[in-house]
């Protein structure tokens, strides 16, 4: 499996992650929360073996999908997902077909994704990271961009996809959707990880690292600030 022990890392001159260790586990769904800046997706990243000094992740077992991943070229949604059968040296259409249902687009196979919206462009490169049928995902923000129907449809697979025994770590800023659906919690600041715990006793350590005093209510959803 990944994980990190003791990693710094620096970027131009600045160090960005400051002696980080942290490990997935196996049927895990966590959430990466903080504020702006403090190196949630330096972390993904180094997780992925993407940055100097990290090892890089075997592509058939990993998939990434970075916050603003996008396509270059005019390609249909299905030959977006298709991408992700690339590690695998094949083009078997079942894990595609599959992926395209999972994540709601399976109708706009042949849809080119620059004409379509950008919330089901972003469902299309979710696609891609599920037809690779990787052990492991590693997703920044795969709910940006996304309405609130389609934002919860997209977690909650996330969360049968940890619970059938892969892990999934994913960044996010909606404190009140990690909250409801990953098992853990990192919470970031400034580089450090300032607490790992479990989701339903993150609350006040998200509330400290973002300076707000948050509270729920029985349902349980984000109350806003006093």
């Amino acid at each position: 499996m990944i994980g990190l022990d003791r990693v710094t890392v620096t970027l131009g001159g600045r160090a960005v992650l400051h002696d980080v260790t942290f490990h997935p586990r196996v049927g895990e769904m966590i959430a990466l929360c903080g504020p702006n800046g403090a190196g949630k997706t330096t972390l993904l990243r180094a997780l992925a073996g993407l940055l100097p000094k990290t090892t890089p992740a075997d592509p058939r077992r990993v998939a990434y999908l970075p916050q603003n991943a996008g396509s270059a070229w005019a390609l249909t949604v299905g030959q977006i997902a298709a991408l992700g059968r690339i590690p695998h040296g094949d083009t078997a259409d079942a894990p595609v077909t599959l992926a395209l249902r999972q994540c709601g687009i399976e109708a706009l196979r042949a849809h080119r994704v620059d004409r379509i919206s950008g919330g089901e462009a972003r469902r299309a490169m979710l696609a891609r990271a599920f037809a690779t049928e990787p052990d492991v995902l590693l997703l920044d923000e795969p709910t940006a961009d996304l309405d609130p129907a389609a934002a919860h449809a997209i977690l909650a697979l996330l969360k049968r996809t940890a619970e059938q025994g892969k892990t999934v770590v994913v960044v996010l800023h909606a404190i009140d959707l990690a909250l409801r659906y990953a098992d853990r919690i990192v919470v970031m600041r400034q580089g450090r990880v300032e607490a790992d715990l479990p989701a339903d006793r993150a609350l006040p350590a998200l509330a400290q690292a973002f300076g707000l005093p948050f509270g729920v209510d029985p349902s349980p959803r984000l109350l806003p600030p006093a």
